[in-house]
C-alpha cells in the first residue's frame, strides 16, 4: 500500500485546485488560490508522531489555503484517505483537529476519503459525553464504492478521474483481467479526451497507470504499449518517466536480491528484451540491473528523497543507500 500512498499525496498536491472545487463546491467563492498553498504534511507529522500500531495504512495531508477576505485570512485543510477499516478512525480525526487547532487557532475543514473495499464502513463523527458533558465532532466524507460511474463520468472537474480510477482497481479480482485491462484502457482514452492541460493529465494517467495493476504482468507491458500508441509517445523519457517504467514493470514480481552472486534485480525493460534466463550469466545480469541503478542515482541527483526513491522502484531503503554507496561518485 506504500506505493499507493505516495500516488495519493503526489495527485492531492498537483490538482489540489481540482481537489478542493471537487469536494467542496464552493471552494470557487471561497479560496484567493492565485495566493499559493502551503503543504504542511511534515508538521501535521510532528504534531501527530505515533501509528497505529496496526499496519493500517492511510494518507494525510495538511493544507494552507488562503481565503478571499485578505492576505492574512487562511484556514487549513486536514485531507484522510483511508484504504481499510479501522475502529479508532473517528478518534484519530478528532485527536488531529485538537492538536491542529491547538498551534494554529485557526478554521480547519477536514475531509476523510474513504478508498476501501467495505460497503458499510463509513465513519462520520467523533462522539464523547460523560455527566452532561458532550462532545461531537462531525468532519466531512466521501465514500469512493458509494459513487456512481456515470456521474463521475459527466463530471468536467478532473479530479473525477481518480475517483473512477480507484473505483476501477476495486474491480480487481471480481472481474477477468481481459476485462480489467480494457476498463483501464477506456478510462485512458477517456481521459486523453478532456480538455486539461498537458501536467495534470500527466499527473492523471500516472495515477492510472499505477493505480490499477495486474496481477498478469505481460498487460502491465501491453498497457504501456497501447498507451505510447493514444498518445503517440516519441519522446526520450526523463527521469519521472524512468521511474515510473520501473514501477510499472513491477521488476517482473523477482523482487530485489540485495548482494548474492546472480545479481541484484532481474525482470526489468532490457533483461526482458534480451531474455528470460532469469540471469544465470554475470554479465546478462549486469546489463539488466544497469538502468534500475542509473534510476536510483539519477533521481537521487535531483534531490528526490531516498524514501521516496524506494517507495517509487519498490525496492528497500537499505537496497538505496547501498546502490548508492557501491556507484556513486
Amino acid at each position: 500500500m506504500k506505493r499507493n500512498d505516495a500516488l495519493w499525496k503526489g495527485v492531492i498536491e498537483d490538482l489540489f485546485d481540482d481537489f478542493l472545487s471537487f469536494f467542496f463546491p464552493q471552494s470557487d467563492f471561497m479560496f484567493s488560490l492565485n495566493e499559493g498553498v502551503e503543504f504542511l504534511d511534515k508538521e501535521l507529522h510532528e504534531l501527530f508522531p505515533g501509528t497505529t500500531g496496526k499496519n493500517i495504512r492511510f494518507v494525510d495531508k495538511l493544507v494552507k489555503v488562503h481565503t478571499r477576505d485578505g492576505p492574512d485570512h487562511w484556514i487549513l485543510v486536514h485531507v484522510e484517505v483511508q484504504g481499510q477499516q479501522d475502529k479508532d478512525f473517528e478518534e484519530r480525526m478528532f485527536t488531529y483537529f485538537y492538536r491542529i487547532f491547538d498551534k494554529h487557532r485557526k478554521p480547519i475543514a477536514a475531509i476523510a476519503i474513504f478508498s476501501d473495499s467495505s460497503p458499510n464502513y463509513h465513519p462520520k463523527s467523533f462522539e464523547w459525553g460523560i455527566l452532561g458533558t458532550e462532545l461531537r465532532y462531525s468532519f466531512t466524507t466521501f465514500k469512493v464504492l458509494d459513487q456512481k460511474e456515470e456521474e463521475l463520468k459527466a463530471s468536467p472537474n478532473p479530479f473525477s478521474i481518480i475517483i473512477l480510477t480507484v473505483l476501477l482497481a476495486l474491480k480487481k479480482g471480481k472481474i477477468q483481467e481481459g476485462e480489467l485491462f480494457e476498463l483501464k484502457l477506456d478510462l485512458a482514452k477517456q481521459l486523453l479526451s478532456k480538455s486539461i492541460s498537458k501536467p495534470k493529465i500527466h499527473a492523471l494517467m500516472n495515477f492510472l497507470r499505477f493505480y490499477v495493476r495486474f496481477e498478469d504482468y505481460t498487460k502491465d507491458d501491453k498497457f504501456e504499449l497501447a498507451l505510447d500508441q493514444l498518445t503517440e509517445k516519441t519522446q526520450p523519457m526523463g527521469i519521472e518517466e524512468i521511474i515510473k517504467e520501473q514501477l510499472a514493470a513491477e521488476y517482473k514480481k523477482q523482487g530485489f536480491k540485495l548482494g548474492r552472486a546472480e545479481g541484484r534485480a532481474v525482470g526489468i525493460e532490457e533483461g526482458r528484451q534480451e531474455g528470460r534466463e532469469e540471469g544465470r550469466e554475470e554479465g546478462k545480469e549486469i546489463g539488466r540491473i544497469e538502468s534500475t541503478i542509473q534510476v536510483v542515482l539519477s533521481a537521487h541527483e535531483q534531490g528526490i528523497d531516498k524514501g521516496v526513491i524506494a517507495q517509487l522502484v519498490n525496492i528497500p531503503v537499505e537496497a538505496v543507500d547501498k546502490i548508492l554507496a557501491e556507484y556513486r561518485k
